[in-house]
């Protein structure tokens, strides 16, 4: 063992893939049962070890030193062995600080309620203290602070930081909060990072509201962790491209458009270029439900939408996938909702003419298609990120997905999110 993360039960992690990208040493994931947990502090053969749920205070009586962080939040998640000693640090605050910083949410002279009791508020509330937040309030089910009386009497509030797994994959699209009881917040943060885009954060960009998520946090506090396991300062660039490498590859390209303009051919041209596994939710509603005609023989319209809206929740909150949507999937809000969580959303364009009808029981002719063209033209472009032509080949259309999808994270210092559109 030289550096890793230690947990009981560490499931799907990015850790490894954001430590790669500060510097060239072994990091490994170590799924670790208490009893053992003790028998490696004890040894101390290791150079440096992130420490996650449920061992960050269980660590604490057997290090040296403990970090001035470590005191401030009463946990640690960074151990590093350095001269002998085991020296104790906590950079989920620095990371939770950076992550406010970037989406620009100014804790200072605010009302600050914060989601939840465990380890991750007391790290909230830490930030809050050292950010010189005027009220911080801890809100829980059982504390003196309950969801009633934050209702009641604390709708006031200037920012909201979520520190509860409300909203994590997979129970996404639910919020734990009613955003519209408080007229007053200037920001919005969620500790979650999968899905990239909670129910609560997607609520904040709607009302425009400033927000942040939680993959700000995680990459931030690695990048702190490493330069304290080197023992030397790594360019903040280092934290951008490590965020950068999580969202290409986790996120979503998702493609809407009009039924017949080539999702599904384009989609799995460009899976194979992103290396992600192609999804076409035409076939999925097929594999679950049967033959799409027979769906609107049967059931009219309204049938087969209610079985494509189960198609889209349950696809759109996955990672790494290029899914090709159904035409009329826009049609609904909660089916856009759905795929932006995790998803990058590309409009395929291409004239109604070269439309291919085949198989498509509302694509009934010429005019029919002018009309549903001109009826969805502002759904397409009101929920895309970026749009591409479909006209000539197929390699230079996926060539042109591949490269919207890249240009989204592009920039060198990406912007925080907004209301809107990144």
């Amino acid at each position: 063992m030289e550096y890793g993360l230690i947990g009981k039960a560490l499931g799907h992690s990015y850790s490894v893939m954001i430590h790669r990208c500060f510097g060239d040493y072994d990091y490994q994931l170590y799924p670790m049962p208490e009893e053992e947990l003790e028998k490696t502090l004890r040894e101390r053969a290791f150079k440096g070890l992130n420490i996650t749920i449920p061992y960050k205070k269980t660590v604490l009586p057997f290090c040296d030193e403990l970090s001035h962080a470590v005191k401030q939040v009463g946990s640690a998640n960074t151990l590093v062995m350095r001269g002998g000693k085991l020296l104790a640090d906590n950079t989920d605050l620095a990371g939770m600080r950076f992550m406010l910083n970037k989406a620009g949410i100014s804790l200072a002279g605010k009302k600050v309620i914060i989601l939840g009791s465990g380890g991750t508020s007391l790290t909230a509330q830490a930030a809050c203290r050292a950010e010189n937040a005027r009220e911080i309030l801890v809100v829980s089910r059982s504390g003196p602070v309950d969801y009633e009386k934050m209702y009641g009497l604390h709708t006031d509030a200037d920012v909201i930081i979520n520190a509860t797994p409300v909203g994590m994959y997979p129970d996404t699209l639910v919020s734990p909060v009613d955003l519209s009881a408080f007229p007053c917040l200037s920001g919005v943060a969620d500790v979650i990072y999968n899905p990239a885009r909670t129910a609560l954060t997607l609520d904040a960009r709607e009302r425009g509201i400033p927000c942040a998520d939680g993959l700000w946090m995680l990459a931030a506090q690695g990048w702190h962790a490493a330069k304290l396991f080197l023992n030397r300062e790594i360019g903040e660039e280092r934290l951008y491209d490590a965020w950068r490498q999580v969202k290409e590859q986790c996120l979503n390209l998702v493609l809407v458009g009009m039924p017949g303009s080539g999702k599904t051919a384009l989609g799995k041209r460009v899976a194979m270029k992103l290396n992600k596994k192609f999804v076409d939710l035409d076939q999925e509603i097929e594999k679950r439900f049967g033959p799409i005609p027979a769906l609107f023989a049967k059931g009219g319209e309204e049938g087969f939408r209610a079985v494509e809206k189960e198609t889209v929740r349950a696809f759109g909150k996955e990672s790494g996938l290029v899914i090709a949507t159904g035409g009329g999937a826009v049609l609904f809000p909660e089916n856009v909702r759905a795929l932006r969580q995790n998803g990058v959303i590309a409009w395929v364009r291409r004239p109604v003419e070269q439309l291919s009808t085949e198989g498509r029981p509302l694509s009934t002719g010429p005019e029919a298609l002018k009309r549903m063209e001109k009826a969805r033209t502002p759904l397409y472009r009101a929920c895309a990120d970026f749009s591409v032509e479909n006209r000539g080949a197929l390699e230079e259309g996926a060539a042109r997905l591949q490269e919207g999808f890249h240009a989204y994270f592009g920039a060198e210092r990406p912007e925080p999110e907004h209301a809107g559109h990144p």
